[in-house]
């Protein structure tokens, strides 16, 4: 392996994480190196990208910004629908500029939305459209995800990855919960009119973590996307029903994180301080659910996971309608608090569906006398890109929760029941997908055994 600083910024060349030789001698350290930073990096992004499910909470009649429900839910759709739409192109860019160089760069202009929502956020009068243009520059903080799972996927040899990958993904989740511990710190000791000291928090943390990724971290030569990944990605039939099934899982988790705090107030009437003291539980205990999913999931199978995971899903779902109408706050928050935990796991176990699908393609072509180098290969490509697929169409279902909040409480009925009947539906849906594509059963008389049905998971 050597380094150059050429192409305005350092660079590996000949890396190659399966050596074992060269990762014992010093690549593990230069691993891990990146591997801290970017998990650094990607925790401000999420931060940045949900920072408004906090800020909403502040904003009332005591500072001149009394929106109704239905424009909140809107406002914090806006980021999560910006930052879905960026994840293609992230993922994309670290294969074009490198991966220090994008994280610089990435974590850089995160402080165009932290100033903006500095300035506006305490501004009496401000008008509904500005603080949507600001929510909407705030989404840069949502590709940072797609950008830095790329990248440590180059730095992390095959037998590694799903530790590094988990990591990486876990701890960017984090941000979600950090910020809103942000809040509770803020709303504790200074009140409920200040939301923009939220904001100033991040400031220093978004300058030192760009100029430390620009100091320590790497640019990676191979890593590279051979043209035309994720066209022939689209075109497998594997490709959507997976983002249908992460639509389900990371959509609830960054959907429910960031509509958490606006449903307590609008379904029970909690202060913003009562709000905050919550929300932040949910998240939390998702982003540290999410390796557990993928922990289960290697032993077990992750479509059996996932589907376990969508039933348990229903039956939260189903507690916080019972909780909705009984108005029981406390039971409507262990509801919730449980559709986080699983919708973590479901992201672990989602996520490693996708790998596992792809090498039993691969072994099916080798038993029709392909060539082993070549299907695996090819498998490895396509996983890699059906990840950045699924990973930018998840985060859309992050927004259509929050639109169906907003829709739910803009029907006069002060309640987001109808929301949770939808949600129980889509969470149905998904379980019939996993036994009907995933957990299929072979003909009676097929296999090794002749006369008996034999259940067979793809993944």
């Amino acid at each position: 392996m050597a380094e150059t600083s050429a192409r305005g910024g350092r660079w590996l060349t000949g890396w190659n994480p399966e050596d074992e030789d060269a990762w014992h001698k010093g690549g593990h350290r230069i691993a891990r190196r990146n591997l801290i930073l970017s998990v650094l990096a990607e925790h401000i992004g999420f931060s940045v990208w949900t920072l408004w499910s906090v800020l909403v909470l502040f904003m009332s009649p005591d500072i001149g910004l009394g929106f109704d429900p239905g424009q909140k839910f809107l406002l914090v759709a806006t980021p999560t629908i910006v930052g879905a739409l960026l994840r293609l192109p992230y993922s994309y860019a670290v294969t074009k500029f490198g991966g220090r160089n994008w994280t610089v760069f990435a974590t850089a202009i995160l402080l165009v939305p932290a100033l903006l929502a500095l300035y506006f956020v305490q501004r009496p009068g401000t008008p509904f459209w500005v603080f949507l243009v600001i929510g909407a520059v705030a989404g840069v903080g949502g590709g940072n995800f797609a950008s830095s799972m790329t990248n440590i996927t180059a730095f992390y040899p095959q037998r590694h990855q799903g530790w590094a990958l988990g990591l990486n993904a876990g701890g960017g989740n984090l941000g979600v919960a950090a910020v809103q511990l942000i809040g509770l710190a803020v709303i504790s000791v200074a009140g409920n009119t200040h939301p923009s000291y939220v904001a100033a928090v991040y400031l220093p943390l978004i300058v030192l973590t760009a100029l430390l990724a620009a100091w320590k971290m790497d640019n990676v030569d191979a890593v590279r996307t051979e043209p035309g990944a994720q066209r022939e990605a689209a075109r497998g039939s594997d490709t959507w029903w997976i983002s249908l099934l992460y639509i389900g899982t990371f959509g609830s988790f960054i959907g429910y994180g960031f509509a958490f705090g606006l449903v307590l107030q609008n379904e029970f009437g909690a202060t913003p301080l009562a709000a905050v003291g919550y929300t932040f539980l949910g998240p939390l205990l998702g982003s540290f659910s999410r390796p557990l999913g993928g922990w289960l999931a290697d032993r077990i199978g992750g479509a059996r996971v996932t589907c376990w995971n969508f039933l348990g899903m229903g039956a939260g779902t189903a507690v916080l309608i019972v909780a909705a109408n009984l108005h029981s706050f406390g039971l409507f928050v262990a509801g919730f608090s449980a559709l986080f935990v699983l919708s973590g796991l479901g992201n672990g176990s989602t996520y490693k569906m996708i790998p596992a699908v792809f090498a039993k393609k691969a072994q099916d072509e080798i038993t029709s006398g392909h060539d082993a180098s070549g299907a695996f290969a090819r498998a490895r490509r396509l996983s890699g890109a059906v990840i950045a697929i699924a990973g930018a169409l998840g985060a859309f279902g992050g927004a259509a929760i929050n639109l169906a909040f907003k829709l739910s409480y803009s029907d006069g009925s002060g309640t987001g029941t109808p929301a949770f009947v939808v949600f129980l539906a889509y969470y149905a849906l998904c379980v019939a997908v996993i036994r009907v594509v995933y957990l299929r059963r072979e003909p009676a008389g097929s296999g090794d055994t002749a006369g008996t049905a034999r259940e067979v998971s793809r993944v």
